[in-house]
């Protein structure tokens, strides 16, 4: 299985695109991005530099990471999501040795036109809501919803709603893992 680039987009010299990965209309992956294997890019979407992403990475339509962001391995970054990199940007003023890194742990899903303020991590299997703006870390398993978000519930590796019980105990109700709450963090239980 080799890449596909769509003709209509630009892959520039040095870009690293792993095996079977799929880049659709109209995009553009600059030289210095590392993309693993087993990855698609939407139409429309734009890659950095300065960019890592892991294998099995899936990016809708429309979706800009730029420098100083990385993807780990099987995130979903639903249409329009919106990456930023300065904190406090200025057209007048420089920042580019300013960037503040972000982080989106394995497994992690962004909805459509979530944005992801610069500086943040989104744990592992986070579900960040559609419209969502994440302007601080997110833990492992958190679904998060709102402006600015807020967590109202957790989620499974699945990606299916976790009720806990008075022991702080719940089960995935699509596979059966079970999960531990303790101390404000979720763990997935090893069968």
């Amino acid at each position: 299985m080799s890449t596909e680039i769509h003709p209509s987009s630009v892959v520039d010299d040095g870009a690293q695109l792993g095996e079977g990965t799929r880049v659709w209309h109209f995009s553009h992956v600059c030289a210095g991005a590392r993309i693993g294997a087993g990855c698609s890019l939407g139409q429309g979407v734009y890659i950095g530099n300065d960019v890592q992403i892991g294998r099995g990475v899936k990016i809708q339509n429309n979706v800009s990471v730029y420098d100083a962001v990385t993807l780990e391995d099987e995130v979903f970054c639903g249409p329009s999501v919106v990456f930023t990199n300065v904190h406090n940007p200025r057209a007048a003023v420089p920042r580019k040795a300013e960037y503040r890194r972000t982080l989106i742990r394995r497994g992690a899903s962004l909805g459509a036109n979530a944005t992801i303020v610069c500086g943040v991590t989104v744990g592992e299997h986070a579900f960040v809501g559609a419209g969502a703006v994440v302007t601080r870390d997110v833990p492992d398993f958190a679904l998060m919803a709102g402006v600015p978000a807020r967590r109202i519930g957790w989620m499974s590796r699945h990606g299916e709603r976790l009720e806990f019980d008075a022991a702080g105990d719940a089960r995935c109700p699509a596979t059966g893992e079970r999960y531990r709450l303790a101390a404000g963090r979720v763990s997935r239980l090893e069968s």
